[in-house]
């Protein structure tokens, strides 16, 4: 196609019995939500693969139950050739994870201090291998910043591992909300906030609170049509949130009404438009 449109897109699987696809998470989010998906047959389709940006479980898991069709994720960057991680077709099941580090790399998990951390302890994503990057073309400082000191480079993104090697990303290290001593990723939040049944879409920031001199999430909702945005509706999503997440993810910020949310044509959350957006009062 020469441009996305999700009729078409739907129709072409039916019509060309399309066994597999590549997908961006803002066309998972339409499979997942959009009515029209209902009328279309996806029995040909046995799988969907998805990049470019982070696919919550929680999505993931919404596609499948509707659609009844597995989507499995991989990772990497233009740094990394690119791609270090990979889910195998028969390991789908795990939702969520990017999969498996492919052979010849070393990855970790580090805090801070720089300090690997446990398996199934958050942190920073390093990585080492043949596939990575030498450096930027004439910028020693970046190059410098990039690398640690044994080698390893600094992906930006932070997630963790499990006992089965099953690697996860939530966020970018620069996107976290410092809540007091607490980090919360915001796509974290997103991804569970996705699951109510009267958001459409959603992105979540962290915004300064001077009463307790510490950032705290706001969500900013676009809201399924015909629901009313409101106070009473705001504060049913903040309850139906608090339930699900310790009390430091808890929005305190509370959720705020937009008519869209910004998005690369990858479909990563644009957050500095966002809160230009929100500076400026353009909202909604």
């Amino acid at each position: 196609m020469p441009a996305f449109n999700l009729q078409k897109f739907c129709s072409y699987i039916g019509h060309y019995r399309i066994t597999f696809a590549n997908v961006v998470p803002p066309v998972v989010l339409l499979l997942a939500k959009h009515p029209i998906v209902e009328v279309y047959d996806f029995s040909s389709l046995k799988m969907l693969n998805c990049g470019a940006a982070p696919l919550t479980k929680e999505l993931a898991t919404a596609v499948y139950e509707r659609i009844k069709v597995p989507i499995k994720q991989g990772y990497g960057l233009t740094e990394t050739s690119p791609t270090t991680h990979l889910q195998a077709w028969d390991q789908w099941a795990t939702f969520g994870s990017i999969g498996h580090l492919l052979p010849n790399q070393v990855a970790k998990y580090v805090d801070p201090d720089e300090k690997e951390v446990p398996v199934g302890m958050a942190g920073e994503l390093w990585l080492k291998g043949p596939n990575v990057f030498k450096g930027y073309y004439k910028n020693p400082r970046a190059t410098e910043n990039t690398f640690s000191a044994d080698g390893f480079f600094k992906t930006g993104d932070v997630g963790h591992v499990d006992e089965r090697g099953n690697f996860y990303i939530t966020d970018r290290i620069q996107e976290l909300i410092q809540y007091k001593e607490f980090q919360v990723a915001p796509a974290e939040l997103e991804g569970l906030l996705l699951g109510h049944p009267k958001i459409n879409d959603v992105a979540v920031l962290g915004v300064f609170d001077e009463s307790i001199a510490s950032e705290v999430p706001r969500a900013y909702v676009l809201p399924v049509r015909g629901v009313a945005r409101n106070a009473d509706t705001a504060r049913e999503i903040c309850d139906w949130l608090d339930a699900r997440v310790p009390a430091y993810k808890r929005l305190r910020g509370e959720v705020q009404w937009v008519n869209s949310i910004p998005k690369s044509p990858s479909g990563k959350i644009l957050r500095r438009a966002l809160r230009k957006q929100v500076q400026n009062g353009c909202l909604s």
